[in-house]
Order: structure tokens, then sequence, then C-alpha cells
């Protein structure tokens, strides 16, 4: 008896296999679903990472302690501006302002009460407010704006007085200040400037004004010595800015000039008696700077 194929099926094993065509198929298709599955999953993975990592970044940036901010004008002035006891976040935080001598000093003189701050983000940079109940009537705002290879720090100009403090702050600088015992009042102005910094390099454009009011020192037997102006004025015409330093009334005299280029100060100034006050200034003269008969002379930088 002779065998014989099913007609139909012998046709597609005739045309090349077509039951083996069909399962390669299937076996094909169902590869490239998981493949595409596990490509899927992966870049579903590698954007959960992507998405932790940016939430701790804005987390880290959101809640910056204030500490960090300390720590960061402690070495942009050498130790000697100091927040301590900072607290709250870099946005918003409070703690005691410091004056010291520097780094390896024992000269350090706090303000009363907290400087309180307050950072707010703005189209050119941020906005920073300060304000101390001691020292500043109203909130102190500084611009920081922001560039590509510059950036700026600028105090709009105010009519009103940017803030005063205690002379005897000064006392945590060191010597000699710490020896003069200083008392009296800081009054600082400003018809606005700004430091622009661009490469490293500083310029400064505007005015600052720092008045001493009725200064007295505990090495004079005058109840008070004078008042004072140390001016800063920066053109913009190149890097530095020129120093001056003036007596607006007293026994003690004071004048001098100087330049600031950003780093690097230097200042040549004298000290004397008015007439009839030699012998109540004279201990104080030998203090201030290198005596040259009947005057001081001070020189910085």
């Amino acid at each position: 008896m002779e065998l014989r194929w099913p007609v139909w099926l012998g046709r597609r094993s005739a045309r090349g296999g077509g039951l083996s065509r069909f399962r390669a198929s299937a076996f094909q298709n169902s590869t490239l679903a998981e493949l595409a599955w596990q490509r899927a999953r992966h870049a579903a993975t590698r954007w959960a990472a992507w998405g932790a990592v940016a939430g701790l970044l804005l987390g880290l940036v959101a809640f910056a302690p204030a500490s960090w901010l300390a720590a960061a004008l402690a070495r942009a002035t050498d130790q000697r501006l100091l927040l301590a006891d900072a607290q709250g976040t870099v946005w918003s935080g409070s703690a005691q302002l410091v004056l010291t001598g520097g780094a390896g000093s024992r000269d350090a003189v706090a303000l009363p009460g907290r400087l309180a701050w307050r950072l707010a983000p703005r189209p050119y940079g941020v906005e920073l407010a300060l304000r101390q109940p001691c020292c500043l009537e109203r909130d102190l705002l500084v611009q920081l704006r922001l560039g590509l290879g510059r950036y700026q720090v600028v105090i709009p100009a105010q009519p009103q007085t940017l803030g005063q403090w205690p002379a005897s702050w000064l006392a945590g600088l060191g010597t000699p200040f710490n020896t003069l015992q200083l008392g009296g009042t800081l009054r600082l102005t400003s018809n606005g400037m700004t430091l622009d910094s661009v490469q490293g390099r500083w310029r400064a454009v505007g005015s600052l004004d720092l008045d001493l009011l009725g200064v007295s020192s505990r090495l004079s037997t005058l109840d008070t010595l004078g008042s004072y102006r140390f001016s800063v004025r920066g053109g913009g015409s190149d890097d530095a800015a020129t120093l001056n330093l003036d007596t607006l009334e007293g026994a003690l005299r004071l004048s001098g000039s100087g330049q600031w280029t950003g780093s690097r100060v230097g200042f040549r100034g004298q000290a004397s008696a008015a007439e009839g006050h030699e012998a109540a200034l004279n201990n104080l003269l030998n203090i201030i700077g290198r005596r040259q008969g009947a005057t001081s002379a001070i020189s910085i930088g």
C-alpha cells in the first residue's frame, strides 16, 4: 500500500517549508518584544536614577545649612569676619557677627544680638537682605549679579544711613585697635557702589563713606578725640579705587590717602595734635604710627 502526504501539506513544503517559517517568525517576534521591554525598563531605570540625583541636588541647594555660608565668609576674609553660631540655611538664617585678627588670633569681638539674612533668587542672580537690631535700622540690600566669567556685588544708593556700629567692635581686629580701645560710632553711607570681578580682578565703581563719630580712646585723657571720614571712591577707568581719610573736627588730626586694587591696599597718612592738645595726645601718637617729631606716620601695605 502506498502512503501519500496530503496535497495541501506537500504544497507548503514545496514552497520552502511554510511550517518552519511560521515557527521562526513567531520566535523572532517574541524576541523583539522582549528586547523592547528590556530597553524600556532600562530607560525607566536611568530616568529614575537621574530623577533621584536631581532631587538630591535640589534638596542640598534648598536646605544647605547656614554653616556652609559661614565657612565661605571665613575663607573669603582670611578668618577676619565670622558668622558664629550660624543657624538656619544658606537662604534664610542668622548668626553672631564677629571681627577677629585673622587665623590664629586671640582677639575677637562680637556684635550684640544676631545678624539675620535672607537670600532671594532674582533674574540677575540673587538679592541679599541683612538685618540686625543693634546696627541696621532697616534691611540692608546687596545684589549679587552673575555673568559669564564675572560677577558683581552691588550696593544700591540709599538716602539713609546703611548702618552704624560701635567703634569698640574694631578691637576684634587686633593691633592697634585692641590697644586703642576706641569709643564712638561707625556710620556707613553710600551713593551706590559696585564691585566688579572679571577673571579674578576687582574694579570698584561708586562711593562708600565710613564716618567715625565722637571717637574716644582709653590712651587719652580727652573725652573725645574728634570725628573722621574714611572714603572709598571708584571711577571704573582702572582697577584701582582711591582711599581718603579726613578730619571732620577734633583735637586729633588725621589725614591720608591711598589705593585699593582688590586684594592689595596701599595707604599713607599722618596723625598730629591740634594746637594746645600736644601733651594730652602724646602717648596716643606714639601708638598710632611711627613717630616723626610732632606727627606720627601711618603706613599700610
